[in-house]
């Protein structure tokens, strides 16, 4: 990333110290006129209303929202407040920018005072809104003014996002690693820094089966469908690809699991085997190896059927998993809950307490349809659910998602939270510092989806080991996030290769040469 010159427009971007030494005191030589808003997308409406603040005063001061006080709609806000800022501190009629970290903008009113404050039309036309008459008192508590724009243009940055959200996933990326100063050099020299981490991965195994079929017609007596079989083709799951997955990252990965006395275990194992996993299956007649069959025609998935017993384990399963955790050193410990049988409220205590003392612990529960909640894993140093398993953990459909992760963050006591978000990326949350702030947002990288399933276990093993080897939540944030992409860009529960990550990461950094 190029360095930034004295002549390089973020020059502008000021944190309101370095602002009033800057415009000084009252009274001034020179008129300050302040702007506020979140300034989501740049628009029309917003030109229109910064060109006319400035022609009323000599310096204009754009003044931004920070993200942590936007909560107006779900996912928002759609643009970080580093890369807001800088699209404000590009446009010449804006001569300084500062970042708002308070809820409203009157403490910077009172602390800057500038002889005009700038509010746009809407705000005025139906009478003051009472935050407005907080921020005239502000103004008249030293002689300003309140000024609004002319109201013949105004667009809504909700609905432009919402009809068509611009692509502005790299630029996200390239200003969170400017702003927590991480390069592509140092996510490529993570990858490497993962290789020899010792990962010892307890959980569920699951056979997902993918049987492709052609579609021949309808029973014309009943509404069935008439498929012809074509192939089969089957991948070990679970917390085995999970297992796989830091196998194939460079880990030295063993794996602890509970398999049924059939076919699909034979397989597992000769699967583990052939990946370089070490595998310390607990044989347990009583239950069948989960396996989950998808019927698949013309690329639409037409029928699932599951072959599997969710019985809690016995206690003589519980001991012979609970001495596997004991007798191996690891420098960190994945729980990948399915809720097939190994966790439970009996079981996870007694498991937990097996974990070797100081090693990284990271969880995931996929169990958003069944009686399983991520809370189950408190205190942990990384949890990684989706949206739905934090809204099932909460019990709230509601919340938009930053103070419903924010939520979970804090009840789970854990210190990171990676919220996956589909689509649309995750979030973020971490012990804010007086370096970082609490939260950051990564958007998706799949270029085209080809299977979402298992994209979540990708991002669990690479974010572990990112977190494991560097201690960095970002860089774990990043190289997760990669890993989910790539693994939502193949079919089946495949493990990702560290040199598809870095090819991405290059593939980023090149069209990113201009930032």
């Amino acid at each position: 990333m190029p360095e930034t010159t004295e002549h390089d427009y973020r020059r502008k971007i000021k944190t309101r110290e370095e602002l009033r030494a800057l415009i000084g005191g009252r009274p001034r030589q020179r008129s300050v006129i302040m702007c506020h808003g979140a300034f989501d997308l740049v628009h029309p409406g917003h030109i229109r209303h910064l060109m006319y603040a400035k022609s009323k005063a000599e310096i204009l001061v754009a003044s931004l929202t920070s993200d942590a006080h936007i909560a107006k709609a779900n996912f928002r806000p759609f643009v970080p407040q580093e890369l807001r800022a800088m699209n404000l501190a590009a446009l010449e009629v804006v001569d300084y920018v500062i970042i708002d970290a308070s809820p409203t903008p009157i403490e910077n009113i009172r602390f800057l005072q500038p002889e005009y404050f700038a509010k746009g039309y809407e705000y005025h036309k139906d009478g003051l809104h009472p935050k407005t008459r907080e921020e005239l008192s502000a103004l008249e508590s030293y002689g300003g003014e309140l000024l609004f724009t002319p109201g013949d243009v105004i667009y809504s940055s909700s609905a432009v996002i919402e009809h068509a959200p611009p692509k502005l996933a790299g630029e996200k990326l390239v200003t969170l690693m400017e702003s927590e100063g991480v390069t592509f050099e140092a996510l490529r020299a993570a990858i490497e820094a993962c290789r020899g981490i010792r990962v010892h991965v307890l959980g569920d195994t699951i056979v997902d089966s993918h049987t492709h079929c052609s579609l021949l017609g309808g029973i014309t007596k009943t509404p069935t469908f008439s498929l012809k079989h074509d192939r089969q083709v089957s991948f070990a799951g679970g917390a085995a690809v999970v297992a796989k997955h830091v196998r194939e990252a460079g880990g030295e990965v063993r794996l602890t699991t509970v398999l049924g006395q059939d076919a699909w275990r034979d397989f597992v194992l000769q699967d583990l085997s052939a990946s370089g996993v070490a595998c310390e299956p607990v044989i347990d007649h009583t239950r069948p190896t989960t396996h989950k069959n998808v019927f698949i025609t013309g690329g639409y998935r037409m029928l699932k059927v599951d072959t599997v017993d969710n019985h809690p384990i016995s206690e003589k399963v519980l001991e012979r998993l609970t001495d596997s955790l004991k007798a191996h050193r690891a420098d960190a410990v994945i729980c990948s809950d399915f809720r097939h049988g190994i966790f439970g409220p009996e079981t996870i205590p007694p498991l937990l307490a097996a974990l070797p003392e100081g090693a990284f612990r990271a969880a995931d529960s996929q169990v958003a349809s069944r009686w399983g909640n991520i809370l189950d894993f408190q205190d942990f140093d990384l949890i990684t659910p989706n949206e739905r398993e934090v809204r099932f953990a909460l019990g709230d459909q509601d919340s938009v998602v930053r103070p419903l992760a924010l939520e979970l963050y804090q009840r789970a006591r854990c210190k990171t939270l990676i919220m996956k978000l589909g689509d649309r990326g995750l979030i973020t949350y971490r012990a804010p510092s007086p370096d970082v702030r609490s939260f950051f947002t990564i958007d998706s990288f799949a270029s085209t989806v080809v299977d979402s399933v298992g994209a979540g276990d990708a991002l669990l093993a690479y974010a572990t080991l990112a977190m494991a080897a560097t201690g960095s939540n970002v860089i774990a944030s990043i190289l997760g996030s990669m890993a989910a992409a790539i693994a939502c860009e193949q079919e089946g529960n495949q493990p990702v290769k560290p040199e598809a990550v870095i090819k991405k990461l290059s593939s980023i950094e090149q069209s990113m040469e201009f930032v």
